[in-house]
């Protein structure tokens, strides 16, 4: 019998690396979108080329996790056996600027679509299998170094909060009313097909658009955080093992690897061929300047500056290794390497057209 999964943010990153994934495996897959007055699916538009050719099945519908009422009816209409929750407010930065809305999607969300599960379950007596996208900004001002499933949370941002919330309220229904609930702490992943505003992809498209003459300066904020970056890719594949459990429980999904914005910054000029030097300054004073030209090309501004910073986030998945026998492919100089190529050509497409070149 075919499968049937409901993904929440199928058109972000995740969303549609876990839409082909699924629809790989054979899965019927159903995705959420937020109604907009342009186009918002061009991480999925490829997909769609696909249906055809590959007799695959993808259904979008309109909704939105701030609308209990129509975040019932698409469940109940479809009546999946897996829902992935991916949907959310995600810039950890923006979530200070607007903390009631990253709060109503993200944690309210959450509550919204297992108290629909629960009722599925009493109604009809199907269990619909359900995973939240918990976050290593829950970890926020580490307790522990590096941070697995039983290290106490510290979130600093309205994002790690509301993920919190979700977090514990994915424990409290899978405890009080039996269902299969699980989080995948996921620390952080990115691809070519992360958002813009997404520090990572900031510096991949600024670096090809410097390369091409296209922009002057890249403007960061602090160069010092560090993060366990991964690839999307390989994390989604972690959500799906999750699932196939039979028991549902939580995992830290990492590499075990953590490296700087400055050396994610330095390995971006140098993959695309440009070498830059720092003043030397500290803080809101340093500069960067190519050696060839001697221009500025990389300035710090304080705007993006997060109000309480989260400093280092390291994960082990030894636990993800053991029991789901997952462990990440995709290394970090790939990972960059994959996003500066990628933004070199949308930026010589942008540029010469089709071929881009």
């Amino acid at each position: 019998m075919v499968k049937k999964a409901l993904i929440t943010g199928i058109t972000g990153q995740d969303g549609s690396y876990l839409a082909e994934f699924l629809l790989n495996k054979g899965y019927e897959v159903y995705g959420i979108i937020r109604r907009s007055s342009s186009f918002n699916t061009d991480r999925i538009n490829h997909i769609f080329q696909d249906l055809h050719e590959k007799n695959l099945k993808l259904r979008l519908f309109y909704g939105d996790l701030t609308d209990s009422g129509n975040i019932s009816k698409i469940i109940y209409d479809i009546i999946p056996d897996e829902i992935y929750n991916l949907g959310a407010q995600s810039h950890v930065r923006i979530s200070f600027d607007i903390p009631e809305y990253t709060a109503d999607t993200v944690a309210l969300g959450s509550l919204r679509i297992l108290e629909v599960i629960k009722s599925v379950k009493e109604r009809t007596g199907k269990s619909i299998k359900y995973y939240q996208a918990s976050s290593s900004e829950m970890f926020g001002l580490v307790q522990e170094i590096p941070q697995k499933e039983t290290t106490p949370f510290y979130p600093r941002s309205p994002y790690g909060c509301s993920k919190l919330f979700a977090y514990w309220i994915a424990r409290n229904y899978r405890e009080a009313y039996n269902l299969f609930a699980c989080n995948g702490i996921l620390f952080n992943h990115e691809s070519p097909r992360r958002g813009r505003t997404f520090v990572t992809r900031k510096i991949t498209e600024a670096v090809a658009r410097i390369k091409e003459g296209l922009q002057e300066v890249l403007f960061l904020g602090n160069l010092e955080a560090k993060r366990d970056w991964g690839h999307a890719k390989d994390f989604v594949e972690a959500m799906w093992l999750m699932m196939q459990q039979e028991k549902p429980d939580d995992y830290v999904i990492a590499t075990g690897e953590t490296h700087s914005v400055r050396e994610f910054l330095l390995e971006a000029f140098n993959l695309a061929g440009i070498k830059i030097i720092s003043n030397g300054k500290l803080g809101v004073e340093e500069e960067f300047t190519r050696e060839d030209t001697g221009r500025v090309v990389v300035k710090i501004d304080p705007v993006y500056y997060r109000p309480a910073e989260v400093d280092i986030l390291l994960g082990d998945s030894e636990k993800a290794k053991n029991s789901l026998n997952w462990v990440p492919r995709i290394k970090f100089k790939d990972l960059v390497k994959e996003m500066v190529e990628a933004d070199i050509k949308m930026v010589r497409k942008e540029i010469y057209g089709k071929n881009g070149n």
